[in-house]
């Protein structure tokens, strides 16, 4: 093998070792957002996978005449503190595409090892490339499932952390096309009133919100939700009723029967399995999620709808 070879070799499986410390600490400070107890061990695991990977590549580099790099720990851990403390800027998906652009960057450098490597006659290398190439590729498959069930509504592997989770907010508030401005809220005002007739002469009859509070204060969160989005509706304020679904759907306080599968509540665990398997909307697998965790709390079914709504956001990033 060539003095220009082996040089082009080293920079790259450096340039590997360092990003995959990094990704090591990336891994271990995503625990902290794991969802259930399973993704917080694979994440574990991962951290693991990753160490041992490092290790590998450090091997490969000591073989080739490089000199080991005794502060690529320390080096992988402040990149990935100084990322952790920046991504809480940013919105969660921000936080994910970073984690995506870092694997890609890894997978992209790994394919490019291998073909030196072949180029070269060094089958060590090629099988270490390969071994990098595998892995990087199922880290990629794995964020963007996690990118496209949060952009489907959830159930995802990670969750925000209250500080995303409110920029989130922020920055769809921000993005709004609305000003608010005096204008803007005439604007607004002109819109409540173009919503009909029925919501207008409500308005006039004197039911304001403060009235609407007081009596559903007597009544349960739950009923007092489903009164509100049965007033909504009828009153032809679609959009206000739509959300307080949504809200009942996530907070898992539908009624059974509202359920996109009939008669749930007598289902046994292999039935309930077998109808959530056969759902296709993920609206209708977040409903059954979110009331099978409220009232029953059955881990194989809960398994088995986290595990149907991956299968769809693989289907809609073309992973499957």
């Amino acid at each position: 093998m060539s003095t220009r070879d082996t040089t082009t070799l080293l920079t790259q499986l450096r340039s590997v070792r360092d990003l995959t410390h990094t990704e090591i600490q990336i891994a271990e400070t995503r625990t902290a957002q794991a969802r259930t107890e399973a993704v917080r061990r694979e994440l574990s695991e991962n951290a693991d996978n990753a160490r041992a990977r490092a290790e590998a590549v450090e091997a490969a580099i000591r073989e080739l005449g490089g000199v080991p790099q005794l502060i690529g720990p320390f080096l992988g851990r402040a990149a990935a503190t100084f990322k952790t403390v920046g991504e809480q800027a940013q919105s969660f998906d921000e936080a994910l595409l970073s984690d995506l652009t870092l694997e890609h960057r890894l997978l992209d450098r790994a394919r490019y090892i291998k073909a030196l490597a072949t180029d070269a006659q060094r089958a060590d290398l090629v099988t270490l490339a390969d071994r990098l190439i595998t892995a990087h590729t199922a880290t990629v498959a794995w964020l963007t499932t996690v990118l496209a069930e949060d952009a489907l509504g959830g159930p995802a592997a990670l969750r925000r952390t209250p500080f995303q989770a409110a920029t989130g907010t922020a920055v769809r508030l921000a993005n709004l096309p609305i000003t608010w401005s005096t204008q803007g809220i005439d604007r607004l005002l002109d819109l409540f009133r173009s919503a009909g007739p029925a919501l207008e002469d409500a308005l006039d009859r004197g039911a304001h919100a403060s009235q609407v509070a007081a009596k559903t204060l007597s009544a349960s969160r739950d009923s007092a939700l489903a009164t509100a989005e049965r007033v909504t509706r009828r009153e032809g304020v679609d959009t206000a009723a739509d959300t307080l679904h949504s809200l009942r759907t996530t907070t898992g306080v539908l009624e059974s029967d509202e359920l996109p599968v009939d008669n749930y509540d007598n289902l046994n665990v292999n039935q309930a399995v077998s109808a959530i398997k056969s759902l296709t909307r993920p609206a209708d697998i977040r409903a059954v999620l979110a009331y099978e965790e409220a009232h029953k709390n059955r881990t194989n079914v809960i398994s088995a709808a986290e595990t149907r709504f991956a299968a769809i956001a693989q289907d809609v990033t073309g992973l499957n």
